[in-house]
């Protein structure tokens, strides 16, 4: 299996060449040059295996210039008791109505990016001793919340690497903030950016572009590469869990093998639904993907109309791991979409840029209506989907995963479709206590973030997690706070010590 650019797609590389450099040299994302395909026999033999098996599995189909002996090392290091506080790794919630609320969120940052950044180190250290040994990596990361901290946990004293994190000033939730703040581990770096996660996240690319800043890092031994989800590294690993929500579903017997599910993802940079469609294209049953937004809505503008368009009010909400209007994987998906046409995604994201627009073709636009689904809603309506949940059925949402909840129930009573559904859950709600707090009726004016969380566990019978309780005492680390042009010099900074 080759990996292409998605700005240059004669290129040819490994996976372990792609995982490594994270950005094609000329801005593009790699993708795989063909998308494997899982047989009836393979998804019915993974129905009683485990987690771990389950990832073996699919990472042998994309990663193939990996030996089954690094495979193993990479899945079994990632994926056990001593980073997820469950043997199952992910969690399936059944609510009614055919709901499966899938919990992303057990590993030890409480996110779902841990699904990711758990194994990535693993993956990366085994492709940099294949493709640049005896080269230290240096780790770039733009996050809007939870990648910051899920990366920062999964690089922390990873030998022959480094990471530095930046995130909008105001734009996280308080915990979110200080679980990066916090953070342990003497290779690691934490700045906060004025402005917002598409500021960060531009920084960075422009980072990754920058040939000065290249040949300073290179005379000290240095690469770069990225732990966002524009790393194909990053975003293989979230595969897995479908299929393997899929298998289980299957193994429960809640579906027969061969029914189709409905897969709704809360997303902004796009890429944890990407990695759903990735599994529709392996051969999982799928009937609609639901892409639900907050009020930034780009996502769903631009699934209903073809026309995406950046130029907007950005807000900044309670769900703030999806406040962003650049969304990055999306280039994967046009990609695909145009049948690997990079002339095409040269010129649309080349307007994006420079105009801070584009508009897709007549048939792309018909993909897009029968593959996917969008809606949004506001802040007052994610609370009310909160307290909804949490009054009916006594399950307590995340800012996040309400918003899935929502935009899905709005789906099936415009739509009348009653196919069973899983519901992606990106986060913990103790992530996000004073919104959630106050969905379910907490009183305002607690201003100290863990006496809110101590009236939320007493308002709801609930417990925060433990990862996230261990916030509390521990010292603030890292206080920076630079403009989006200041950035390069902060990460040379850094890696010149």
């Amino acid at each position: 299996m080759n990996y292409a650019s998605t700005r240059n797609s004669s290129l040819k590389v490994t996976s372990a060449h792609a995982i490594v450099k994270g950005l094609s040299d000329e801005g593009g994302l790699y993708v795989p040059e063909s998308i494997p395909a899982l047989s009836e026999e393979e998804i019915l033999g993974l129905c009683g295996k485990s987690y771990v098996e389950r990832a073996y599995a699919v990472f042998s189909k994309f990663l193939t210039d990996f030996t089954p002996d690094e495979l193993k090392h990479c899945v079994e290091s990632a994926y056990n008791t001593k980073n997820f506080d469950t043997d199952n790794i992910a969690e399936i919630a059944k609510l009614k109505g055919g709901r499966y609320i899938l919990e992303l969120w057990h590993g030890p940052t409480c996110a779902f990016k841990d699904m990711a950044l758990q194994i990535l180190p693993y993956l990366l250290t085994t492709s940099a001793k294949k493709e640049v040994d005896g080269k230290q990596i240096a780790i770039l990361v733009a996050t809007s919340g939870d990648t910051g901290k899920a990366a920062l946990e999964g690089f922390k004293d990873v030998p022959g690497t480094s990471i530095s994190v930046f995130y909008p000033e105001d734009g996280v939730s308080p915990m979110q903030k200080r679980q990066m703040i916090t953070q342990e581990g003497n290779n690691v770096s934490v700045c906060a950016v004025v402005g917002n996660f598409d500021d960060c996240q531009n920084g960075v690319k422009a980072i990754f572009t920058d040939k000065e800043i290249e040949d300073k890092l290179a005379k000290k031994n240095i690469l770069l590469s990225s732990a966002n989800s524009i790393n194909w590294g990053r975003l293989a690993p979230q595969i897995i869990y479908y299929i393997s929500t899929y298998a289980q579903l299957v193994h429960d017997k809640d579906i027969a093998y061969g029914d189709k599910v409905n897969i709704v993802v809360p997303t902004g940079n796009f890429g944890n639904i990407l990695a759903a469609y990735y599994a529709k294209l392996m051969g999982i049953p799928v009937n609609k993907l639901i892409c639900a937004s907050n009020s930034n809505n780009v996502l769903t503008d631009f699934i209903n109309t073809g026309v995406y368009d950046r130029n907007r009010k950005f807000y900044t909400t309670i769900s703030p791991s999806m406040d962003i209007l650049i969304s990055s994987n999306l280039e994967r998906l046009l990609y695909h979409l145009t049948g690997g046409n990079d002339k095409l995604i040269n010129e649309w994201f080349g307007a994006l840029k420079t105009e801070g627009k584009y508009e897709v073709n007549d048939d792309v636009k018909k993909q897009l209506s029968e593959l996917f689904y969008a809606d949004c809603c506001s802040d007052e309506e994610t609370k009310a989907r909160i307290h909804k949940t949490f009054t009916e059925e006594h399950y307590l949402l995340d800012t996040h995963s309400a918003v899935a909840v929502k935009v899905y129930e709005d789906y099936r009573a415009k739509t009348g479709d009653d196919t069973k559904t899983i519901i992606a859950s990106t986060a913990n709600p103790y992530k996000f206590g004073r919104a959630v707090y106050e969905a379910v009726g907490g009183k305002g004016g607690i201003e100290d973030e863990f006496e809110l969380i101590s009236k939320l566990e007493t308002e709801t019978g609930t417990k925060m997690p433990a990862p996230l309780a261990a916030t509390k005492d521990k010292a603030v680390r890292f206080t920076q706070t630079v403009e989006k042009q200041e950035m390069g010099g902060f990460v040379l900074d850094f890696l010149g010590k």
